[in-house]
């Protein structure tokens, strides 16, 4: 499978927009950064995030809402395919979920990459009143989630009686326009879980890590497809390279992140031990790693593409060419 690219637009949780006060102008950058990738074939998808607080910290900064713009940007776009990387399963109802997906699905023509997980940033689970269940609980209810969504998706009339959840017989249609269904992604590397579930239910997965972890985290995978009788190289297997800081000839490192940095509060040493600074050359054996150890699909996010957009075609015209499948 020939490896592809996905790239993050700036909504605001990165504190990617703090540089521009007026809100709908921050919108307007958001959705000019999705056109332009939408212009770019080296680039198969855009995604966004749910959450509602920034990080590194909650401060009073934009956030949009993950699902509003995931709907708005299927209509902004014509060819790339639109994901969330990924859904918070606590945050909604997974009926209510699957049947949104299924008319954004609708909506963008077959371009919806569905992407479901766990939860985890706890500040806003509190903040917006879902309490914060534990680890345990939050996973059984992402496993039953994973399957009414898988169900809502390709029976007529779907039940399911769980812990958590309950449906019955619910009318979704139209079930989706991609076939067999919408792209399902799961994100997460818990080995006894999150992976059991790609295997059985999703066409990709997303994994953070470094190469050997992924490396890892895909052989376990691959232990789960063989159990449950699933091809294991039917599943695209992502990860995402964030703040990735593309350098010029010659630029200085800490020069080239000083406004990215101011966003976050942070020094150099800090920034760089999270983010991915490089020049071409540099990156390209930076993404070489993750492919050579099982990736074959990158999500990358460019810390202030909002107002630059030139790391987003230098990627595309220097990096991604060069990458070995």
């Amino acid at each position: 499978m020939a490896v592809r690219f996905g790239v993050f637009v700036p909504q605001g949780w990165r504190m990617d927009l703090v540089e521009i006060a007026d809100p709908v102008e921050q919108y307007e950058a958001m959705t000019r950064v999705a056109q332009a990738a939408d212009g770019l074939a080296a680039y198969d998808s855009i995604w966004v995030y749910d959450h509602f607080h920034p990080v590194p910290v909650p401060v009073q900064e934009t956030v949009f809402e993950c699902w509003t713009i995931t709907a708005a940007l299927a209509r902004d776009t014509k060819r790339v395919n639109v994901g969330q990387m990924v859904t918070c399963n606590g945050y909604r109802n997974p009926a209510l979920l699957a049947k949104m997906a299924s008319t954004v699905d609708v909506m963008s023509h077959g371009r919806l990459y569905f992407g479901l997980g766990g939860g985890w940033y706890e500040h806003e689970w509190r903040a917006y009143g879902y309490g914060f269940p534990e680890t345990g609980d939050r996973m059984r209810a992402f496993t039953e989630a994973c399957e009414i969504v898988s169900r809502m998706w390709t029976e007529e009339a779907p039940t399911f009686q769980g812990k958590y959840y309950s449906i019955d017989a619910p009318i979704n249609m139209p079930r989706g326009v991609r076939q067999p269904h919408p792209s399902f992604w799961i994100g997460g590397g818990g080995e006894r879980v999150t992976l059991k579930l790609v295997a059985k239910w999703a066409d990709a997965c997303n994994i953070s890590g470094d190469p050997e972890m992924l490396r890892h985290k895909y052989a376990v995978l691959r232990e789960h497809c063989e159990t449950l009788g699933r091809d294991y190289n039917s599943i695209i297997r992502s990860t995402s390279l964030e703040d990735l800081v593309l350098l010029k000839p010659g630029e200085d490192p800490e020069a080239a992140t000083a406004k990215a940095r101011q966003a976050w509060d942070m020094d150099y040493a800090e920034y760089a031990a999270r983010a991915h600074i490089g020049n071409v050359d540099q990156t390209i054996e930076r993404v070489q790693r993750y492919v050579d150890a099982g990736a074959n699909y990158i999500l990358v996010s460019f810390p202030r593409v909002a107002y630059d957009q030139e790391p987003l075609y230098r990627f595309a015209e220097e990096v991604i060419p060069r990458i070995r499948s």
